[in-house]
This record gives C-alpha cells, sequence and structure tokens, in this order.
C-alpha cells in the first residue's frame, strides 16, 4: 500500500537544519503515512550519517558528488511512491496541521497542480515567497531601480507582489519550491524538474509548465511553515549569483526566445547580463555580504 505523502528532500551541508527538518516531520505527521526521501548531495558535514543513525525511516540517497537541486529531487520524485509529493528544503520547520492541510486543499481543489502554503522567518515574519513569472517589463523596472524605489506599486512591484499581504488564499504564478506540494498526475503530464536549471529557475520552468498544461497553482496561508532560508546557498554565495543569472538567460531562452521580437528579446538578456555584473560588484564591494 502506497503511503499519504511522500516528502522529498535535498540537503547539502545543511546537517543541524535537516535533523530538525526530520524530526518535525516524525512529530507533526497529524496520522499521515509519510514517505521521506532524503538526497544528500556529497555534504562533508556528516548528514549522511546523521540520517543513518536518528532517522532510519527515511529513505536516503548519499550521491558522490553534487548533482545539485533539480537532478537530485528528480531522483527522489521518481523514487517516491505517494499520489502527492511535496518538495521540502531542509530548512523548514513543519508545524502540526500542515501536511493535512496542503493535502485537503488539493482534494478540494481538484484543477490544483500545486499548492505552496506561506512561510515565515524564525521570528515569525512573512516570507514574500510568491512572484509573476518575469515578464521583459519586471527585468526592466528591476534594472532601472524602479522595482526598489516602488516596491508595492501594481505595476513596478508586479514581479515581487509587493503590493500583497499574503492573508489570502489565491493563484499565483510561482511560489517558492522550499515548501511545495505537487499532485503526481500533473507531474506526470507535465514531466520532472529541467536539469538545464541545476540551481535555480527550476521551480519558475515547472509551474510555467504546469500552468501551460492548464493546471493551477495556488498559495494559501491556511498551512503554515517555518523558513530558514539560503541556508546552502549563502555557503557559495558568489557562485550562486552567476549561476541564478545563468540559469535567468537560459529561462528566457527557453520560453520567450521566438516569442518576443528579436529586439525585445535581445534587450532583455542584456539588461539580465548588466545585472549580474552589477550585483557582483555590490557583492565585492559589501566584502561578500551581497545576496544571492
Amino acid at each position: 500500500m502506497n503511503p499519504d505523502l511522500s516528502v522529498c528532500i535535498v540537503n547539502w551541508n545543511t546537517r543541524d537544519l535537516l535533523d530538525a527538518c526530520l524530526n518535525s516531520l516524525r512529530d507533526n505527521a497529524g496520522g499521515l503515512e509519510l514517505e521521506v526521501i532524503v538526497v544528500d548531495n556529497a555534504s562533508t558535514d556528516g548528514s549522511p550519517d546523521m540520517v543513518r543513525e536518528r532517522h532510519p525511516q527515511a529513505k536516503l540517497i548519499a550521491n558522490e558528488q553534487n548533482r545539485y537541486y533539480a537532478a537530485a529531487n528528480n531522483q527522489a520524485l521518481r523514487l517516491s511512491r505517494a499520489a502527492q509529493k511535496l518538495l521540502l528544503n531542509p530548512d523548514i520547520v513543519v508545524p502540526p496541521g500542515s501536511l493535512t492541510t496542503l493535502l485537503g486543499f488539493l482534494e478540494q481543489h481538484p484543477h490544483a497542480g500545486a499548492v505552496a502554503p506561506r512561510l515565515r522567518e524564525p521570528d515569525g515574519t512573512v516570507q514574500r515567497s510568491c512572484r509573476t513569472f518575469p515578464a521583459p517589463s519586471a527585468v526592466l523596472w528591476e534594472a532601472l531601480g524602479l522595482s526598489r524605489l516602488w516596491p508595492h506599486h501594481p505595476v513596478f512591484g508586479a514581479y515581487r507582489m509587493g503590493w500583497w499581504d499574503y492573508d489570502s488564499e489565491r493563484p499565483v504564478d510561482q511560489p517558492m519550491a522550499s515548501a511545495l506540494l505537487l499532485r503526481g498526475a500533473a507531474l506526470d503530464q507535465v514531466g520532472m524538474f529541467d536539469e538545464q536549471f541545476p540551481m535555480f529557475f527550476n521551480d519558475v520552468d515547472l509551474c510555467r509548465r504546469l500552468w501551460d498544461a492548464g493546471w493551477e497553482v495556488w498559495f494559501t496561508p491556511a498551512a503554515e511553515m517555518v523558513h530558514h532560508g539560503g541556508a546552502a546557498t549563502r555557503q557559495v554565495r558568489r557562485e550562486m549569483i552567476v549561476e541564478s543569472h545563468r540559469a535567468f538567460v537560459a529561462y528566457y531562452r527557453k520560453h520567450y526566445q521566438g516569442r518576443l521580437n528579436p529586439f525585445a528579446y535581445s534587450l532583455t538578456v542584456g539588461l539580465l547580463k548588466v545585472g549580474l555584473w552589477a550585483r557582483l560588484l555590490a557583492h565585492a564591494i559589501g566584502g561578500g555580504k551581497g545576496e544571492a
């Protein structure tokens, strides 16, 4: 008999956070039979041994090299047996009731291919975890700094959805996959993560494919989880800045080349490349403390 929910976790050098995440899943399953699959990407902090010793109920895939987020998640998804699959970062803590609430949402919304909970910082602050798809206008407003000047403006702040308070249940273009429940039937239709996006924009691409196939993607504040955020990527921040922009360009090549006129496409890609150099400069000036 298949489990009620498969939980797919990709880990890289976040042993203590992963331990807390697995503890929260064990303690707050809410009567659900969970299949927990941990894919470790060649951690050097003892993460695999910790999973074996403290969480023997979890299925562990210990990669000998870092296969990065998309490929490692695909490893877990191929192994998963439940009809519904929860993508979960190792720096998430799952409170009581959140898993059953998310599963109930999919039962009540048959057109939903995915649903994300509201994420909070450890201090209780709501994380701005949803965005619209990055239209060329959004790239322009970012490049000109208008989205930073007027983050709550319905036009200039549209990409980051700065006008929204995260208190309402609604369809969204692309929530972060830090905690994202996927309907297995929808995933079977659109396919798993595209591995040309090893670290970034794989979730954006997946949500885009869900919407294009006629599925809806939702956000619900009825389920909440605590997210420490960026625990792995901040360890190699400069490399992640470069990779995020490379992935952004690859995403545009996949979804916009041929749909935009050549000038608009070239301008957008050019702005993305300028943005990369600006962020690398800010990172260097800030002594390596710039955002990834």
